[in-house]
């Protein structure tokens, strides 16, 4: 604090005198009280001195600006805090994710489908025929997968119907 000016946010709030080196003159200035006083609020004058003290010089306003931030967060959720945001935006990105893997699914599966409809169609009957008659050989050769391959069969057939 500089002669003739008023205290810094925590002085005020306190009530007490500014002095020339007070810690949290240059993080908490006059004109944003309540900076000071959700940090306050939260965890209290003297930790917030501890706090400040123990941290370097040139970290201190990454501090503080850290304590603004949790001090607000436990405010809104004051049984989470930045806890709970951070669970809340972390469930976020899990949805958007899915969200965004069921898109790029469906991008492929138009894809396959534009890519299928621009080869050729059996179009004459002989080779629909022949197609039905390998159906029937493998078929009768392995009972145990006849129901897969016609399945697999049908399937096809209804891509292109």
């Amino acid at each position: 604090m500089g002669v003739g000016s008023s205290p810094c946010a925590s002085c005020k709030l306190l009530r007490r005198r500014c002095a020339k080196d007070c810690i949290f003159a240059p993080y908490f200035p006059p004109e944003d009280p309540l900076k000071f006083a959700i940090v306050h609020k939260i965890f209290g004058a003297s930790n917030v001195s501890k706090m400040l003290q123990e941290v370097p010089i040139d970290q201190r306003a990454d501090a503080v600006s850290s304590m603004v931030y949790e001090a607000s967060a436990r405010m809104q959720d004051p049984v989470y805090g930045c806890v709970g945001t951070i669970a809340f935006l972390q469930n976020e990105v899990s949805r958007l994710e899915i969200q965004l893997g069921a898109a790029q699914a469906e991008i492929l599966t138009l894809q396959m489908r534009q890519q299928e409809t621009s080869t050729t169609f059996p179009t004459t009957t002989t080779q629909m025929d022949q197609d039905e008659q390998n159906l029937m050989i493998f078929s009768n050769t392995d009972s145990s997968n006849s129901l897969h391959i016609f399945q697999a069969t049908e399937d096809y057939y209804h891509m292109w119907t």
